[in-house]
């Protein structure tokens, strides 16, 4: 019988592996924060740090404890929009990327 992997778990190694997958999973962050789905932009942001730049140091870069990072993004986090605000512009100067929104009917 073969082996399924979790999907977070793939999602992961793909992150890990391919910068342009990483940053799109800060731009769908955005996306789900514009349509008040913050779980969901937790769990993309989580796994953006995850994947590439680790809690240690995204701590050092925006000024908070690791741990405090972790609970921010858990399920049961709640994080001010001070805060995300803060993580996003770190985490896409980290990936090299512009993020932009763009209204549409």
């Amino acid at each position: 019988m073969r082996h399924l992997r979790p999907v977070s778990e793939i999602t992961l190694d793909r992150a890990r592996r391919d910068p342009k997958f990483r940053a799109e999973l800060l731009a769908q962050a955005v996306e789900c924060i514009v349509e008040d789905d913050v779980a969901t932009a937790k769990k993309l942001i989580r796994d953006y740090v995850l994947s590439s730049i680790g809690f240690e140091a995204l701590g050092k870069r925006v000024d908070k404890r690791p741990e405090s990072l972790m609970r921010m993004l858990s399920d049961k986090g709640n994080p001010n929009l001070n805060n995300l605000a803060t993580l996003l512009a770190s985490l896409k100067k980290h990936a090299g990327v512009r993020l932009r929104v763009q209204a549409s009917r």
